[in-house]
């Protein structure tokens, strides 16, 4: 633990604090580091800090000169300038991280600016803005050197659970040529191929398969990016050139197989794609898993129209309850308080995180009850039943009375009642007399 980062008083700088990635890494660290940031649009950049009660500074060299770890977080394109511009102001000692998806570059830049006194680390976390917490996220990191700050990042990373990549910026590179250059650009051909068909992909959803569906929704996540950063992906890595020609030619050979009546061709060509594909039987199962969550979550809501259903927005977190009234072509959930929302941003809550998050923002009402029973009576079994009814937090009992104004054979029991809705509180009181007790 002693190689742990020290989090108090540690400044942590984020030059593009306001957008993508970099917006977001400021809730990853802001309950843990001192964190500023800065930004192009200075409005903008103002008004995120404020928001997320981090720092702001608008001169990306002054915030280079008081932090002890400056995270580059700008568009590829702009990410070399950036670090030769605020390299002679780093603090010594200090640290300097960027996180753009290229790393041969960024890498040659820090190399060539930063005194010998500033330690730097290129490092590609694989995921984007959209994610929400850092758990099982990939991070590569693509050091040179291993000085004083690399231990301190990994072992921080590690705590969070992060799978860490570590690689040279070269092997990095190739390996995002086909992650990123080579998916990117065949999802967008296929895209750019459906809008010059003029195609209507929600028509193509009355025939729709699950894969296709899944497919449909993975091509869709990456031409909604940023064009320009899709852009610089393509143009800024060094392999981009030769992926993208292998790609035409392998559409091109197979194009012609099909209009050639070739099928030996073609059946050549998909079996050696096929045993290159790694493990089949393993994508099967991840893709079986992923249909079968979809449908389930579906089956979940079609389950609960008409009942009182929790649903969490799964990129703002917060949370819509109430009625469930109709569930529109498995898209939209329509709730009794004309809350309309998108199945594909909502996770439905189990029964028991609805019933905490009652908890944590309903109000609770109080109430203390006292009811008569026979003596016989056993109070910790009239506890117990009603800790069980719906919307009850606590039950205690408080008081156990003998004396006047109780006949003999009888006792006075009084219960303390916290719940969510005045209703529990009727329930409570029906259970009450169901055990045969009589309401004071």
């Amino acid at each position: 633990m002693q190689d742990m980062l020290k989090l108090i008083n540690m400044k942590i700088g984020i030059i593009g604090g306001s957008d993508g990635l970099g917006k977001t890494l400021i809730y990853y660290f802001r309950d843990e580091f001192d964190v500023t940031i800065t930004a192009r649009d200075h409005k903008k950049g103002r008004n995120v800090a404020s928001e997320a009660n981090v720092g702001y500074i608008e001169s990306n060299k002054e915030l280079a000169s008081i932090s002890d770890i400056l995270i580059i977080s700008v568009p590829i394109n702009h990410t070399t300038d950036v670090i030769k511009e605020v390299a002679p102001f780093m603090k010594k000692d200090s640290l300097m991280i960027d996180v753009t998806s290229v790393k041969e570059e960024p890498l040659k830049a820090m190399e060539e600016s930063l005194d010998k006194n500033v330690e730097f680390i290129p490092t590609h976390p694989i995921f984007g803005p959209r994610t929400t917490e850092l758990d099982n996220q990939v991070i590569v990191l693509t050091p040179t050197d291993k000085g004083k700050w690399y231990d301190k990042v990994y072992n921080y990373l590690s705590s969070k659970n992060m799978r860490i990549i570590e690689t040279t910026a070269e092997h990095h590179d190739y390996m995002m040529s086909v992650v990123q250059v080579l998916t990117h650009f065949s999802f967008i051909s296929t895209a750019s191929a459906m809008e010059k068909l003029k195609v209507n992909i929600t028509e193509t959803e009355d025939y729709e398969s699950p894969i296709y569906n899944l497919m449909i929704d993975m091509i869709a996540r990456i031409v909604s990016q940023n064009p320009y950063l899709t852009y610089y992906i393509q143009s800024m890595n060094n392999n981009g050139e030769n992926i993208r020609n292998a790609f035409s030619e392998a559409v091109l050979e197979l194009r012609d197989a099909i209009n050639n009546e070739d099928s030996d061709k073609f059946v050549e060509i998909a079996i050696k794609a096929t045993k290159n594909m790694g493990d089949i039987q393993n994508a099967l199962g991840r893709s079986d898993k992923a249909i079968t969550g979809l449908n389930h979550e579906i089956n979940i809501l079609y389950d609960s129209i008409g009942e009182e259903i929790g649903l969490e927005h799964i990129y703002s977190g917060k949370v819509h309850v109430g009625i469930l009234e109709k569930v529109v072509d498995a898209k939209t959930a329509i709730l009794d308080n004309e809350t309309n929302l998108r199945i594909a941003n909502i996770k439905v809550l189990t029964p028991e995180e609805l019933y905490q998050w009652k908890v944590d923002n309903y109000y609770k009402k109080e109430s203390h009850i006292s009811c008569v029973f026979s003596e016989n009576v056993i109070p910790n079994i009239i506890v117990e039943t009603l800790e069980k009814i719906d919307n009850i937090i606590e039950v205690r009992l408080t008081d156990i009375y003998q004396g006047p104004q109780i006949a003999d054979g009888y006792k006075s029991l009084t219960f303390k009642i916290n719940a969510i809705s005045k209703d529990a509180i009727n329930d409570v009181e029906k259970v009450l007399t169901g055990f045969g007790g009589t309401i004071r």
